[in-house]
């Protein structure tokens, strides 16, 4: 069971937290607070609004400007916020799915290889996709402060925007990446907009059956601020984290050139961790 919480309330509840004598661990990868027992076990995760500076922040009333990068085979929209406020959007999109089966070009190339005229042109269109996507990067992080880069992107997508001809403004390991732990439909300025809102929220997660009755504090707290604005979300939340899925197993056989080099996924760890 799931609550989001307005930011105004997520940052009230983030001082009561403070003030109180809690015991918390901030995670700044996932930008949230473990709320922990007497003997260190993590009864709840407080996922704090992105434009909410980090515990501890010297200049806790410092606006965040940050950086929403949403990527799916063919599919890109991102955008550059300030303190929650888009100024600037753009949508790519790109020929990289084979038409008949609905597969991207890059995962084929692990099973396949490169066939005909259609999948060159694939390719570099793919190679196109991300050069597009890192230029428009490139001028977000010169024209602005970056504080937080959330982004969305299958692990097989993820070599193909590092190592494009068109360099990302930061590496894979840079502390500011922020993996949206939420399921992205296919990226146009609406979904967009939706993760910012949902970003934009705090989120409790309850760890243990007793909830969020395990930190009376919490408990107090939703008691309080018992109405509308407080929503709840139930089933299963592991569904709405996964990567994104666009592969079917259902492939006709064509014949490739195997003396032909084709492009091969990076095998190092990616440095965007798994969430729970």
């Amino acid at each position: 069971m799931n609550r989001f919480i307005p930011k105004d309330k997520a940052s009230e509840l983030l001082r009561i937290i403070q003030d109180a004598d809690c015991q918390t661990i901030y995670d700044p990868e996932k930008h949230r607070l473990a709320l922990l027992n007497n003997t260190s076990d993590e009864l709840v995760y407080f996922r704090l609004p992105i434009t909410e500076p980090a515990p501890g922040t010297e200049q806790p009333e410092a606006k965040i400007n940050y950086v929403i990068l949403l990527i799916q085979s063919g599919s890109c929209a991102m955008g550059y916020f300030e303190n929650g406020r888009c100024l600037n959007h753009k949508v790519f999109r790109s020929y990289m799915v084979r038409k008949k089966q609905g597969k991207s070009q890059i995962k084929y190339l692990k099973t396949k290889g490169k066939s005909r005229a259609g999948s060159r042109v694939r390719l570099g269109e793919t190679a196109e996709f991300f050069e597009n996507i890192n230029g428009r990067l490139q001028e977000y992080f010169q024209q602005h402060r970056i504080d937080r880069i959330a982004i969305s992107c299958s692990k097989t997508l993820l070599p193909y925007l590092y190592t494009s001809s068109v360099p990302t403004p930061f590496d894979k390991r840079d502390p500011r990446l922020f993996k949206i732990p939420k399921h992205i439909h296919t990226p146009i300025y609406e979904v967009l907009l939706e993760a910012n809102r949902f970003l934009q929220r705090g989120e409790l997660i309850a760890l243990t059956e007793a909830g969020f009755a395990a930190i009376p504090l919490l408990q107090d707290f939703l008691q309080n601020n018992a109405d509308d604005s407080m929503t709840e979300e139930t089933g299963d939340a592991a569904d709405d984290m996964v990567d994104e899925v666009y592969v079917t197993d259902d492939w006709e056989e064509d014949d490739w050139d195997a003396d032909e080099p084709y492009l091969e996924d990076d095998e190092e760890d990616d440095d965007i961790v798994e969430w729970d």
